[in-house]
């Protein structure tokens, strides 16, 4: 590991001398690249500088405590010694996180689907619900949240949604959130005070750029609609929603939400290659890919990555096992205790792999 991380600091010290260079500042896009390279390795060089420095500090504090003319400062070292062990410790455990291969789509931006499942009307305002927690984690991150597609019902829920999130380490902390949310809680509509058990599907796309995915014009079929509102009143008479086919796959996207239809067409085509994007990932890797249809489940109560509870102010996430009870604050985007908690899970599992 210390000959790779050597190496590794090596080529850093090659990408400083080069982004400093003008002849390569001239050319933008080669420019662009080293400092992009460059970047990418620099926590993990920083704490390998940090920890052969460390390593002399343990070096020098042993010797001084071998040596035995000066007690007092023997004692210092001693201290010394035992500050720089404990800093080590946490420098490798760092390093060894720092060199877990990166997810290549964790710096992309996200396309965000939620869709109301079991339970009717109740599952619908669970849904909005949903939407509106992840809008104010957009906004608490400091990340441009875009509306894409979205179907209302009369009372205020949603039967789906689609969103673009644009924003650093948007995919990176959103992608653990895919999957069935269940809620259980009295509806409004209950008279009798019971508690209903319903379900909304998360589903987490990795936006794919055109360079990813090629789709010509002839894999496409465009249909065009008039927009409709909430309780199917109509938002315009022209034909400016755009539903999008992907002849060769059978992914269908549909957008509505601008008044210009070729910006409709724009939004629907960037959830479209999302979609075909993942796809072809799927089938590439087979059964190891977390396919569509297993990542986000059929919508049943029984299929859950997260519950919550209102009754009793609680959320628990069944993949890690941890239990929070102030459910009122994760519903406003408080959201990043459970998230940092799944990234470190999943860390220590890849660790362990």
């Amino acid at each position: 590991m210390m000959e790779k991380l050597a190496a590794l600091a090596e080529k850093y010290d090659e990408l400083t001398a080069l982004v400093s260079d003008p002849a390569v500042i001239a050319n933008q896009s080669e420019w662009q690249k080293h400092c992009k390279a460059r970047s990418d390795m620099e926590d993990v060089v920083l704490a390998y500088r940090e920890f052969l420095a460390v390593e002399q500090a343990i070096a020098e504090a042993e010797a001084m405590i071998a040596d035995k003319s000066d007690p007092e400062l023997a004692e210092l070292a001693a201290e010394e010694l035992e500050q720089s062990r404990d800093r080590r410790a946490e420098l490798e455990q760092q390093i060894q996180l720092l060199l877990l291969p990166r997810d290549p789509n964790d710096n992309k931006n996200v396309i965000l689907e939620i869709r109301a499942g079991t339970g009717g009307d109740e599952a619908a305002l669970f849904a909005a619900d949903l939407y509106r927690m992840y809008m104010h984690y957009a906004e608490k991150r400091h990340w441009r949240m875009e509306l894409m597609d979205a179907n209302f019902t009369d009372i205020g829920g949603l039967k789906e949604i689609v969103l673009l999130i644009e924003g650093k380490g948007a995919y990176s902390r959103l992608k653990f959130e895919s999957g069935v949310h269940r809620v259980q809680r009295v509806p409004e509509t209950e008279s009798s005070g019971r508690i209903h058990t319903s379900a909304a599907t998360v589903a987490v796309l990795p936006e794919a750029e055109e360079v990813d995915v090629e789709i010509g014009p002839n894999d496409i079929r465009i249909d065009l609609f008039c927009a409709t509102g909430p309780g199917g009143q109509c938002v315009n008479t022209t034909q400016s929603a755009v539903r999008i086919t992907h002849l060769p796959t059978g992914i269908v996207v549909s957008c509505q939400d601008e008044k210009s239809q070729i910006k409709n067409k724009a939004k629907g085509m960037r959830v479209l290659r999302a979609r075909v994007l993942e796809k072809m990932q799927e089938e590439a890797a087979g059964e190891e890919a977390a396919a569509r249809k297993s990542m986000v489940g059929s919508g049943d109560r029984s299929e859950r990555i997260r519950t919550y509870n209102f009754p009793e102010r609680r959320v628990t996430d069944h993949r890690i096992g941890l239990t929070l009870h102030r459910l009122e604050m994760i519903l406003q985007g408080e959201l990043d205790e459970i998230i940092d908690a799944l990234i470190t899970s999943d860390q220590a599992a890849r660790l362990k792999n």
